[in-house]
């Protein structure tokens, strides 16, 4: 890291991205009356644009992260090896389309599960912003330059602990609190890319 900014500007920027409902879409389960992350990974269904809007992330020089949490094996609802399998095919779909994300972060654990080892409170579940602190110190981000965006409070919420400048998608999932607000409310991930490429600090 740099001391009293000397080296600040061999510092890294990036881009920190929730993942369901915000890069792939949600799945609406008839028996729970709810939309979930898909299970299987023949369900997962990219959102128009996304893989477009991460190359120009990329070929503006920004790192990229997917900060996520994935509660549904500690609740019961599917098992680790499906999670797995989904993420394995995203990043298929990523490499094949010459998307590279620096790291993925999951928090597998919800404090109301039923899979013991994994229903506890933890600093990795979002708002926690365990996960994001752990990238920008080990990646040398630099804050100023980093954005997070996602499409819910919580996501908005850890990007704000974390000192990096938010955004939030508008999304027909959820029912928002606006307890932090972000610095952008857009329609898109297409039009945060828009935002943010507009202000970077070159």
């Amino acid at each position: 890291m740099g001391i009293s900014g000397f080296g600040k500007d061999k510092m890294n920027k990036a881009i920190f991205l929730d993942r369901d409902g915000l890069i792939n879409e949600m799945q609406y389960n008839e028996e729970r009356k709810e939309f979930e992350p898909a299970y299987i990974k023949d369900d997962l269904r990219i959102y128009d644009g996304v893989i477009e809007t991460l190359r120009d992330f990329q070929d503006n020089g920004y790192k990229l992260f997917i900060v996520s949490n994935q509660p549904d094996y500690a609740k019961g609802k599917t098992s680790m090896e499906s999670l797995k399998e989904v993420h394995d095919e995203l990043h298929r779909i990523f490499s094949e389309n010459g998307i590279s994300f620096t790291k993925y972060y999951y928090c597998y654990h919800h404090p109301d599960g039923i899979v013991p080892e994994y229903s506890i409170e933890c600093e990795c579940r979002k708002p926690g912003n365990l996960f994001v602190r752990e990238a920008i110190e080990k990646y040398d981000i630099d804050k100023e330059s980093s954005w997070f965006v996602g499409d819910r409070d919580k996501d908005v919420e850890c990007g704000v602990r974390s000192g990096l400048k938010t955004i939030r998608v508008k999304s027909n999932y959820y029912n928002y609190t606006n307890k932090t607000d972000a610095d952008f409310v857009v329609d898109s991930l297409q039009q945060a890319s828009e935002k943010i490429l507009s202000k970077q600090k070159n």
